[in-house]
């Protein structure tokens, strides 16, 4: 099947739930479903995105940009899991606990925004990672066109280069909680220092990489290999360092095997979390 019929194949089936609501973070996955949402369904979709101190201030501004380009309707919610003792508490069933508070969310505006069912931007890939968020949605009736459709994520960023959409090879950035270790409380104020201070490697130039939060305010930087030598030299070095300190980081680290997605997964075992 070429990209054009698994664009096809992705409009028709969300063209079966007849109204819905696209759960859009600013990513390239929920990209491509709202674009394929307002191609099906046209005013009868809508997307809403998140705004809570768990998520950067630049994914938000992201979001309605790419909502304005795919010229899909666009709701911002106020969701409210950092006053979730379960979600502050940051183990690894945290994402559960973050999602159905956004569903939640969405659901409370079914009224409003007359779209009654939830979709995600979830793909075939992310089934096989730990993914507590995937029984939020279960939980809420959420569907998953993505997965309906047997799409992976090499399928969604060809869909989102067939689509011309401009976040096509915008890196993943998964919420500001996952750069703190589990145990670690997920406070907003570790969130704004994690965010800050990502948004200093940011203007250096960086697009994909990790600001990582230990116990005792240590911050573990993941880049991909090519800009570990230029962080750990002068002038840049002692610029980042001093930065870092201002925002409140006592120690400051380069980790030397680079950039991981998903990597603080390898520090408990998952075998035994069970969400309900």
């Amino acid at each position: 099947m070429n990209t054009s019929e698994k664009a096809e194949l992705l409009t028709q089936q969300i063209a079966s739930y007849h109204r819905c609501a696209v759960a859009l973070s600013g990513g390239v996955d929920s990209a491509v479903v709202a674009q394929a949402a307002q191609l099906a369904l046209r005013e009868s979709a809508v997307a809403v995105t998140a705004r809570s101190p768990s998520v950067p201030a630049s994914e938000i501004e992201e979001a309605k940009r790419i909502a304005a380009e795919i010229g899909i309707r666009h709701e911002i919610v106020d969701t409210q899991e950092t006053q979730n003792p379960l979600y502050i508490q940051n183990a690894p069933d945290r994402c559960f606990h973050c999602k159905t508070e956004l569903y939640s969310q969405i659901e409370s505006l079914v009224a409003a925004i007359d779209a009654p069912l939830i979709i995600n931007g979830a793909n075939v890939d992310d089934q096989g990672d730990h993914r507590p968020g995937m029984i939020a949605a279960k939980n809420h009736q959420v569907r998953s066109p993505l997965i309906e459709c047997g799409l992976t994520k090499a399928d969604v960023r060809a869909l989102a280069q067939y689509w011309n959409l401009s976040v096509h090879d915008k890196p993943a950035s998964p919420c500001l909680a996952s750069r703190i270790a589990y145990g670690e409380e997920a406070t907003p104020e570790r969130l704004a220092l994690i965010e800050a201070a990502e948004a200093f490697l940011r203007q250096q130039g960086l697009r994909e990489f990790r600001v990582r939060y230990h116990r005792g305010d240590i911050a573990r930087i993941e880049v991909t290999p090519q800009w570990i030598a230029p962080l750990a030299t002068d002038p840049l070095r002692s610029e980042l360092a001093k930065k870092f300190h201002a925002l409140g980081f006592r120690a400051v680290t380069l980790d030397l095997d680079g950039f991981r997605s998903g990597n603080l997964n390898n520090f408990v075992d998952l075998s035994a979390i069970r969400v309900e």
